[in-house]
């Protein structure tokens, strides 16, 4: 999906939103970040503690804005994919349910071939079998304010000093050429 500006969108989840969204602040073309909810079936704007519940069918998502001429779809989708365990179904270390599930929300059919082709592609790299979704965007739902740029304003916090932090150490060394500087 293209906006006036030329920018795309990358609807996402690779488990907590906090730890995906940190990850995504750091990537060269990404002009902006927010923290969601897509995926679900019941009506209305889910909140954070009905998705946490399961019982929403909604994913921790973070939508990202971006500048193709920077940065590429695909290379979002390799950041992506090594970023989280991509072969752990409705789990992310300790965090388990479906709304830590491993998903590609395709504004398009053009994402959604970009998708496919990531996907088989980054097959061979790991031991056990992919159990990412791949599902077109129905809706996207920003999460609550207090959540939104949680890792940038809670660095020192337990999460994000255990969880988050090393993922960003592996960012660095997996994609520096693709990081702000």
């Amino acid at each position: 999906m293209i906006d006036s500006n030329n920018f795309e969108k990358l609807t996402i989840g690779g488990g907590c939103f906090w730890c995906t969204e940190a990850i995504f602040d750091q990537i060269k073309g990404v002009e902006k970040v927010v923290s969601g909810y897509s995926g679900g079936s019941v009506p209305g704007t889910p909140t954070y503690r009905e998705v946490c519940s399961g019982l929403t069918g909604h994913a921790e998502v973070i939508q990202a804005t971006y500048n193709p001429k920077v940065i590429s779809f695909e290379d979002l989708l390799v950041i992506f994919m090594t970023s989280h365990d991509p072969t752990t179904l409705n789990r992310q270390g300790a965090d388990t349910g479906t709304q830590y599930r491993s998903v590609i929300f395709y504004h398009d059919e053009n994402q959604k071939k970009i998708a496919e082709t990531v996907l088989n592609e980054m097959a061979p790299y790991y031991e056990n079998t992919i159990v990412t979704e791949l599902s077109p965007l129905e809706k996207f739902h920003p999460a609550e304010d207090n959540h939104q740029n949680y890792y940038a304003n809670n660095k020192s916090q337990g999460y994000c000093t255990a969880v988050i932090s090393p993922k960003l150490a592996r960012l660095r060394k997996m994609h520096a050429d693709k990081l702000k500087q």
